[in-house]
C-alpha cells in the first residue's frame, strides 16, 4: 500500500469520558504501522457531533476506518456514510438505525444500572437562549458501573474528569446508517453495566457487523485491549482486500 492507501483509524469516544479511554490501544496500533487520530468529541448533540466528526474524517488522506466507543458507536453510524470511510467498529456501542435515536434503542431493552446513577445539571446553551442539561455519572458510583475490570486507581480519576454528554443527544435521530454500505465489526462487553449487553448485540446483528463477545466492563479498550487491537486490525485489512 502506498502512505495514503494505508488506512487511518479514527478513535471516537463515548460520553462521560475522552480520547484518553484509548490510551491501552493507541500505542499498539502505532506499534503496528498504522495511523490514528482520536479527536475530542463535543459531546452536545448527535447530530453535531456527528457533523464535527465527519469533518475531521474528511480531512484524512485515503481510507479510514472508524472505531467507536459507546455513544461514539451512534457517532460513528451517521459518519460512516462518508466516502472515505471504508469499515466500522462497535465497541460496546450503539449501532442505531437511520431514524432511531438512543432512547428509542435503548428503550427496547431493560434499564443497566447507569439510569439510576446519572446526574442531571444545568449548563448555558451557546446562543443564550435559555439553558440546557448535562448528563454525567455519580462518581462515588462510575467505577462499579463503567469500569469494574479497569485499574481502581485508573477508574477513580475517570469518575472526577468525565465529559458530560447534553442530554438533546439521547433524543436526536440518526440521519444515516453508515453500516449500510460498509462492513462493520462490533464488540459486545457482555458484564457491560452501562449500556444493556442486549442493546449492543441487538444493533450489531441489525447491521451484519462480525462480532465477538468478552467478559468486560463498558471500558472494554481498557480492560482488554489486545482483542480490541485484533478486531480494529482486522477491519483494517479488510480495507486492503
Amino acid at each position: 500500500m502506498t502512505t495514503y492507501d494505508t488506512p487511518t483509524v479514527v478513535l471516537v469516544h463515548g460520553a462521560f469520558a475522552d480520547a484518553s479511554t484509548f490510551s491501552r490501544v493507541i500505542p499498539e496500533l502505532l506499534a503496528g504501522g498504522l495511523k490514528v487520530v482520536a479527536p475530542a468529541v463535543p459531546n452536545r448533540s448527535l447530530i453535531g457531533d456527528s457533523a464535527y466528526i465527519a469533518s475531521v474524517v474528511r480531512q484524512v488522506p485515503g481510507p479510514v476506518v472508524l472505531v467507536g466507543h459507546s455513544y461514539g458507536g451512534a457517532v460513528i453510524t451517521g459518519v460512516g456514510a462518508e466516502e472515505n470511510v471504508k469499515a466500522l467498529v462497535y465497541l460496546a456501542g450503539y449501532a442505531l438505525e437511520e431514524g432511531e435515536s438512543l432512547s428509542e434503542l435503548q428503550g427496547r431493552f431493560p434499564d443497566s444500572e447507569l439510569a439510576s446513577a446519572l446526574v442531571y445539571t444545568p449548563f448555558p446553551l451557546d446562543d443564550g437562549a435559555g439553558e440546557g442539561t448535562d448528563v454525567s455519572v455519580e462518581a462515588d458510583r462510575l467505577p462499579a458501573i463503567f469500569a469494574a475490570d479497569v485499574d481502581p486507581g485508573l477508574a477513580r480519576v475517570l469518575a472526577v474528569t468525565q465529559r458530560p454528554l447534553a442530554a438533546a443527544a439521547f433524543t436526536e435521530p440518526a440521519v444515516v446508517a453508515g453500516w449500510r454500505t460498509k462492513p462493520s465489526w462490533g464488540i459486545v462487553a457482555a458484564a457491560d453495566r452501562t449500556l444493556n449487553p442486549d442493546v449492543q448485540r441487538f444493533g450489531y446483528r441489525r447491521a451484519g457487523a462480525t462480532t465477538i463477545e468478552l467478559d468486560s466492563s463498558h471500558l472494554v479498550m481498557l480492560s482488554h485491549p489486545e482483542r480490541v487491537v485484533e478486531v480494529i486490525r482486522e477491519a483494517v485489512r479488510s480495507v486492503g482486500n
